[in-house]
């Protein structure tokens, strides 16, 4: 007569659900990727982001109630880590000029920097960029590039930001994409959705909308790296010359 199987054994017998397929996970436990994900450079977000990091193959969303809230802060040391690698950064359509200095002090390479234009600047606010979305699908599915960042058009329709996501799914990096905030009200295809707003002085309050696992009850709360120091920031407001980016390339759609 074979011996009984206690529940417990059995239990411990099961297969975990990521050897099955990498998009599954246990409702009580924050999924697993089967590829690596990017440190964030923030440990304690690292702590709360499935597999550790920001997900490759994968679209990140990050909701902002306007630019520039530090954005670029939380994901500078991911971004720049990627530089490290021989890796491209491409930027889709920067609500605002981009400031060398400011770049470089967080770690970024602005030579590895790939600054895509697609919107015209009286047109920006109120007609969606279909050759954006266009570009940043055709990045996403090259391989050439080590992290996509898209500021995309407000109002933007469910479908196209799901055409985004199945064109992450070919891409070995993070794929960023940064919406207004009442994006939150409506669905959306990107497995991770993060709703940001102002923490206090270099501080960015962070609140997890979606990920594949439990939801996060509290907001994070980060310290971020310190604004420019006032020399500096002197320097960065001054009139630069034409070269102050010469380094980045630059590409106009529009």
């Amino acid at each position: 007569m074979p011996a009984a199987v206690s529940p417990s054994s059995s239990t411990a017998a099961r297969p975990a659900p990521e050897t099955l397929h990498p998009a599954l996970w246990l409702g009580h436990q924050l999924g697993r990727q089967a590829v690596d994900a990017v440190a964030s450079g923030f440990p304690e977000l690292d702590a709360q982001l499935p597999g550790g990091g920001w997900p490759r193959r994968a679209l990140t969303e990050l909701l902002l109630p306007h630019p520039g809230i530090g954005e670029l802060r939380l994901l500078a040391a991911s971004l720049a880590a990627l530089q490290g690698s021989g890796r491209l950064v491409m930027l889709f359509d920067p609500p605002a000029p981009l400031a060398a200095g400011a770049l470089v002090q967080l770690g970024l390479d602005v030579a590895q920097l790939l600054v895509i234009h697609t919107r015209a600047a009286t047109h920006a606010a109120t007609i969606p960029a279909a050759d954006s979305l266009w570009a940043q699908e055709q990045a996403l599915k090259s391989g050439h590039v080590g992290a996509v960042l898209a500021w995309l058009p407000p109002r933007l329709r469910a479908e196209r930001l799901r055409r985004l996501q199945l064109a992450a799914q070919a891409h070995d990096g993070p794929a960023f994409v940064l919406r207004e905030s009442a994006a939150a009200l409506q669905p959306s295809a990107a497995p991770l959705r993060l709703a940001l707003s102002p923490g206090g002085a270099d501080r960015l309050s962070l609140r997890v909308l979606k990920r594949r696992g439990p939801p996060l009850s509290q907001p994070l709360v980060l310290d971020l790296p310190p604004v420019l120091c006032e020399a500096a920031l002197r320097r960065v407001q001054a009139p630069q010359p034409v070269g102050d980016l010469e380094g980045a390339i630059f590409v106009n759609l529009a």
